[in-house]
């Protein structure tokens, strides 16, 4: 079956893409360069099929491959509990930006049992390696972005520590989407966090950049966003 998947990869490939794709995540010289939809469409064939819980298994050649793993584990039909179980095993093969966050974006059975995912996410919150650290401030501004978890991922997102860029940068991606959808409480937040400066201000940047943060609070964060 991998055979067959790896040839399916290569005829989806776009050299013009790979090269795109190379120079947005750095020190990935194995990207064959297939577009999102192309994979997405490809795992949810393979999700149907029986040989899908095998090609997990697979040792992956290419970073596609890694990326349609994520995307099947995303799309399996089984119970959340065996979801999560295949979520836990695939976390340790995280170690880019761009797997991290196709993968957190496909596991939507998340806002159907909150409570079941926010335990499984909570240790790591409080991990120190990077794409660990990210995947669950990922999940966190995907699915828990709501009246009832707000307050929960703000603590978390407060007592993490990582010193990997992609970990803050996770950290500070998921502040300011609290921001945009809960300005009040999220800039009474800013006031008193505990973030570290870098995290703080590349939290402030991003709520800069969003087109879903106002105007008004884009000019009160600009106000505020020296006092650190």
């Amino acid at each position: 079956m991998r055979t067959e998947i790896q040839a399916r990869l290569l005829a989806l490939s776009q050299p013009e893409y790979r090269k795109f794709s190379s120079g947005l995540i750095p020190g990935k010289d194995n990207i064959l360069g297939v577009r999102l939809p192309a994979l997405r469409a490809l795992a949810k064939e393979l999700a149907r099929s029986e040989g899908w819980e095998a090609f997990l298994s697979c040792p992956a050649q290419y970073f596609e491959e890694t990326m349609l793993q994520g995307m099947v584990i995303g799309c399996c039909p089984v119970p959340r509990e065996r979801r999560l179980e295949l979520v836990r095993s695939f976390v340790p093969k995280i170690d880019n930006w761009s797997v991290c966050d196709s993968f957190c974006a496909g596991l939507k059975d998340a806002r159907k049992d909150r409570a079941l995912y926010w335990s499984f996410l909570s240790p790591y919150f409080a991990s120190h390696r990077e794409y660990e650290l990210r995947f669950a401030a990922v999940m966190a501004l995907d699915h828990f972005v709501t009246e009832q978890y707000l307050g929960p991922v703000l603590g978390a997102l407060d007592a993490a520590v990582c010193e990997g860029y992609y970990a803050k940068m996770g950290v500070a991606w998921a502040v300011s989407v609290c921001l945009a959808h809960f300005p009040r409480q999220t800039m009474e937040y800013l006031k008193a966090c505990r973030l570290d400066d870098e995290t703080y201000h590349m939290a402030v940047r991003k709520a800069l950049e969003s087109l879903r943060v106002s105007a008004e609070d884009k000019t009160a964060l600009r106000a505020a966003g020296g006092r650190r």
